[in-house]
């Protein structure tokens, strides 16, 4: 054994790199968990007592060596000039592609900058909601199939707890702690427990928006909202409404647009009808203003949400839903001129 460190000895000493590559290599063959060095501290056990003092030290003066070798090695490297004979500049700045916004934000920015033209701000809140904030302050009842497993992701250490299932849940929040009036909008991210398809996840992104003050009316509601699906779609765009039911607003409504996938003729986005519908709306129901402190004698107001998914089918003709949560970088390059 101690003429093998004594033949490694003078290997290392002899050795010289003319390139990191090199070096590496030598680094590895010694130093590697399999390396030389480390297989000679395993045959070490094996050495009689009264020598394990003399090859001990013998093995630490290799590896010492080994390691003083790399250290003097890559300070010569590191000042030799750069070669230019590869023909490339290596002081050019690297070419890398610049990044685009996702679809989904670019179109969740163009609805912000709609309704802000109209005087509404912008509200944030936590996407995990407890029940009062997402139910029972909208005046779902304690029945309601909306509070089902089916629909719900609950927070299995606390029933209590919920990840949100629409941004109703920061209107909530801001008529708490806001006297009317009150214009805002609620952008985020809202989870339930659906089926995964072409029209469907169970993740997507909602804005919602809620305006309170004295002597607001279904008038107002329907004239904000042709204008923002006319601001967004184009001026040609037909619009229609529906009767509907939601617990936290009476009268309500369901808002439908022309499908500009298929131009009215119908395909798997429309359900073959050649109308989307966007979004649903209605008059904040007395009770969810009582819920929050507000007078429902003297104020009235109108609430909606929007998928943003939905609204990014239509606006760039997209026909599954899915391809916006898959980071198909085929699929998000062609929003590179998109703002």
């Amino acid at each position: 054994m101690k003429n093998k460190i004594n033949n490694l000895l003078k290997e290392v000493e002899a050795f010289s790199a003319e390139n990191p590559e090199q070096l590496e290599a030598f680094r590895i063959k010694f130093l590697s968990k399999k390396g030389l060095v480390p297989a000679l501290f395993v045959d070490f056990k094996t050495v009689a007592p009264e020598d394990r003092r003399e090859m001990g030290q013998l093995i630490n003066t290799l590896k010492q060596a080994v390691q003083n070798k790399i250290v003097n090695l890559k300070d010569k490297l590191d000042e030799q000039p750069v070669s230019q004979s590869s023909g490339f500049d290596l002081s050019l700045p690297a070419s890398s592609p610049l990044g685009t916004r996702h679809p989904l934000a670019i179109v969740r920015n163009e609805i912000i900058d709609i309704f802000s033209r109209i005087g509404f701000t912008v509200s944030e809140g936590p996407e995990i909601e407890d029940d009062f904030h997402n139910f029972t302050a909208l005046n779902f009842p304690k029945e309601h199939p909306a509070r089902d497993m089916q629909d719900t992701f609950f927070i299995e250490k606390d029933p209590d707890l919920a990840l949100r299932t629409h941004t109703s849940s920061v209107q909530v929040r801001v008529m708490e702690k806001t006297q009317p009036p009150i214009r805002t909008i609620s952008p985020g991210r809202v989870f339930r427990n659906e089926a995964i398809s072409a029209r469907a996840h169970c993740i997507f992104h909602q804005v919602e928006g809620l305006y309170v003050d004295e002597e607001v009316s279904f008038t107002d509601l329907k004239q904000t909202l042709f204008y923002f699906a006319r601001e967004l779609f184009g001026e040609h765009t037909k619009i229609r409404f529906r009767p509907s039911y939601f617990p936290f607003t009476e009268p309500s409504a369901e808002m439908d647009v022309s499908c500009n996938i298929c131009g009215g003729k119908g395909c798997n986005i429309c359900k073959y009808t050649g109308w989307v519908e966007i979004l649903g709306c209605g008059m904040v129901d007395p009770n969810v203003l009582e819920a929050c402190h507000i007078d429902n004698k003297k104020y009235t107001g109108f609430a909606f949400g929007m998928g943003i998914e939905r609204i990014t089918m239509l606006k760039y003709q997209v026909n599954d839903l899915r391809l916006f949560f898959e980071n198909d970088l085929r699929f998000l390059k062609q929003f590179e001129s998109a703002r």
